[in-house]
């Protein structure tokens, strides 16, 4: 909407405002002081009274039509006031016309359908303002009802009853309706107001002044009707017209602040309570003097359903402890389990000693911290959220996932009695796990097993923390470690290029023949990066030497046998490399002792530098050398089978030529046509030829 059409709308609204003023001071005046005469009786009563009625209507219609919110509820009342105002045309119309009107006639049925339309209105106000609608306030609706009829038939129905001829009912029902119909509308404006702790606001305000003001307008009326002294346009009819203004007025009175209604503490209890005391007085009043039978069946009603509005209550309240102890116990981003859920379950686990052993996994996640701070927080929530539902599906079969807070997360989960549950580990660092264009998120952990390690939670939780932490520390290292490495190859491949293949494809037969031998994974990584660095000593070798395509004299061959120390003092440099520093010092160390630098015999040699040994040999036979051309892969093996036992460990050489032999392991090289046998390897010092005269260099 334009500000055009809304100051016109504000003007619009403001000159009919002040006309329902002035028309109903007129009225006042004219029922109250003779304003006009009689012969203005028409013009008031006809023309005045019944554009109040539709101007009020007009507010109500023209609300729901301009606004979207609270639309439902004012449309209803704008149809009610509408049904009001039809009803008064009629009446003015025809009925008044009539010398015997009917009675009841379709004005009555007019005038009764403001009532449901009212309620239905005042439900939808009062919904639209709740936290949260609970099924047991429509049974409060259904207790009002009762308790108000059993009041209404005590009130109203016996001198109806007594004053309207035999047989006819509908007569009776209808005289009936409108106060029970105004009983009701008192009661549901009284419940709305206690509900809102008496603090309304404006616009509630309006509407709950014009529904009591045409209560009392009915309630003087049926008196007056009921002892015959009823007069029409004296002062009473005034407080129609002034209630349905009221609730038009209600519809475009500027709201500053939205009234809420909180149901909580003793508000949701005002209703029942005050209904079944209504009942209770009905009943009472029944036993000390007779009343309509109509009257204790509907107060025994009430009281009934105030039992079950009872036990509803109770219901929803137990519904409320078991969320409240849920949300108590759950992180509410993730929607795993808190701090609080894991101490519970850690303590419940140690004092049940029958069960499985369990395993404490604390998981801290590395480089998170990086990828908040460059996406921005709510892209970090979103990735606790996926790693924590990660992490929940993989360790559910097996135990209960939590997230500690920040990025910390943990697993409780039953573990081998024989040690640890390392699938499960393996499984959740995998969930833990992200990577994506500039960030790597991953996790370090920490293991506490139960109840062998821990008598308590306090215990496990420090010996976990503990140990996750010293995790954390060998990751940051292992992180440092990898950098250097990946610098130290570079440099290795800017001074030989070829021999960039050869180092990573040692490293890939290293691994593959650690897999049927007895290695732990960090042995594995250690033998890999020693074996893709095993060569960086030959950096302080000189070119000439390394190139040479003759034979090298006894000081060429003691200079280049140094290269293992100088790689091992390289290496060595960086303490995260310090045990990949030893494995290449003695990557050239022989099976029976005649290796260099330190004659390491047997298994004196590390078993990564006697694997990394075999697969360096191999490697060597097979590649295009400048001092040695290619040979198959069958005379390779052949000449390793022939070296195991003096210059190979002859365990590792077995498993290396039956898994490539098996084709499990690869590369396979092709070269010429195989031939013969070569004599590759030769005991020292009569080697065939490599710048070391060593064949295993």
């Amino acid at each position: 909407m334009t500000t055009a059409h809304q100051n016109l709308g504000r003007i619009v609204l403001a000159a009919t405002r002040v006309a329902a003023v002035v028309g109903l001071l007129g009225f006042a005046a004219h029922t109250a002081l003779g304003l006009g005469g009689g012969a203005a009786d028409s013009f008031f009563n006809d023309w005045i009274y019944n554009g109040l009625v539709v101007l009020a209507s007009a507010w109500c219609l023209s609300r729901a039509a301009l606004v979207r919110r609270d639309r439902g509820a004012w449309a209803l009342i704008g149809m009610g006031l509408a049904c009001w105002a039809s009803a008064e045309i009629i009446n003015t119309v025809h009925l008044s016309k009539l010398e015997f009107p009917p009675y009841p006639s379709l004005a009555d049925a007019f005038w009764l359908l403001f009532y449901p339309a009212s309620y239905g209105a005042m439900i939808l106000l009062v919904r639209g303002r709740m936290e949260q609608f609970r099924r047991s306030l429509w049974l409060d609706g259904v207790v009002a009802g009762l308790a108000v009829a059993s009041v209404g038939v005590i009130v109203f129905l016996q001198p109806i009853l007594d004053t309207t001829p035999d047989g006819e009912m509908l007569e009776v029902a209808t005289d009936l309706a409108y106060p029970l119909g105004d009983l009701l509308m008192l009661a549901l404006v009284i419940g709305v107001f206690a509900l809102t702790g008496w603090r309304p606001g404006r616009a509630w305000a309006f509407i709950g002044a014009g529904l009591m003001s045409m209560a009392a307008a009915d309630s003087i009326h049926a008196y007056q009707a009921s002892k015959g002294v009823y007069v029409e346009g004296t002062v009473l009819d005034s407080l129609w017209p002034a209630a349905t203004l009221l609730v038009g007025w209600a519809a475009w009175v500027p709201t500053h602040r939205q009234v809420r209604i909180h149901l909580h503490g003793w508000r949701p209890l005002v209703l029942p309570i005050a209904f079944a005391l209504l009942a209770v007085g009905v009943l009472v009043y029944g036993h000390f003097a007779p009343v309509n039978t109509a009257a204790i069946v509907l107060a025994t009603a009430t009281m009934f359903l105030v039992l079950v509005r009872t036990a509803m209550t109770f219901g929803e309240n137990l519904n409320m402890l078991r969320n409240s102890q849920r949300e108590a116990l759950t992180d509410a981003l993730t929607g795993l389990g808190n701090r609080r859920a894991l101490m519970n379950d850690l303590r419940d686990a140690l004092e049940h000693r029958t069960q499985r052993p369990r395993a404490l996994i604390l998981f801290d996640l590395d480089g998170f911290k990086h990828y908040n701070d460059s996406f921005g927080h709510p892209a970090g929530d979103a990735l606790l959220a996926r790693l924590g539902r990660s992490l929940e599906d993989v360790v559910a079969g097996y135990g209960q996932a939590y997230r500690l807070g920040g990025d910390e997360f943990c697993a409780l989960v039953e573990s081998p009695s024989d040690g640890m549950p390392e699938a499960v580990i393996e499984a959740a660092g995998r969930a833990l796990t992200e990577h994506g264009e500039g960030f790597e998120v991953a996790a370090s952990h920490g293991v506490a097993l139960l109840p062998g390690e821990a008598q308590d939670a306090a215990a496990a939780m420090q010996i976990a923390d503990q140990r996750l932490y010293g995790n954390k520390g060998a990751r940051r290292r292992s992180s440092i470690g990898q950098q250097t490495r990946d610098v130290l190859l570079q440099i290795l491949h800017e001074r030989e290029p070829d021999l960039h293949d050869h180092h990573h494809e040692v490293s890939e037969l290293c691994v593959a023949v650690a897999g049927k031998l007895t290695m732990l994974p960090d042995e594995v990584d250690v033998m890999a990066r020693a074996a893709e660095l095993h060569d960086i000593g030959k950096m302080a070798v000189p070119d000439q030497i390394l190139q040479k395509p003759g034979p090298l004299n006894q000081g060429e061959l003691d200079f280049i046998r140094q290269h293992t120390l100088v790689g091992e003092r390289i290496l060595a440099a960086a303490p995260a490399l310090q045990p990949v520093a030893r494995l290449v010092r003695a990557s050239h160390e022989r099976w029976d002792g005649s290796g260099y630098p330190d004659g390491l015999q047997g298994k004196e040699i590390p078993l990564g530098a006697r694997v990394i040994a075999v697969c360096d040999a191999y490697h060597a036979m097979t590649s295009e050398r400048v001092y040695q051309p290619p040979v198959s892969r069958d005379a390779a093996l052949a000449e390793l089978r022939r070296c195991a036992g003096t210059q190979l460990d002859p365990h590792v050489v077995d498993i290396f030529c039956r898994e490539m032999e098996a084709g499990r392991m690869g590369p396979v090289r092709r070269t010429e046509a195989p031939g013969p046998p070569v004599e590759i390897i030769e005991p020292l010092p009569t080697a065939l030829r490599d710048p070391a005269a060593d064949p295993l260099f």
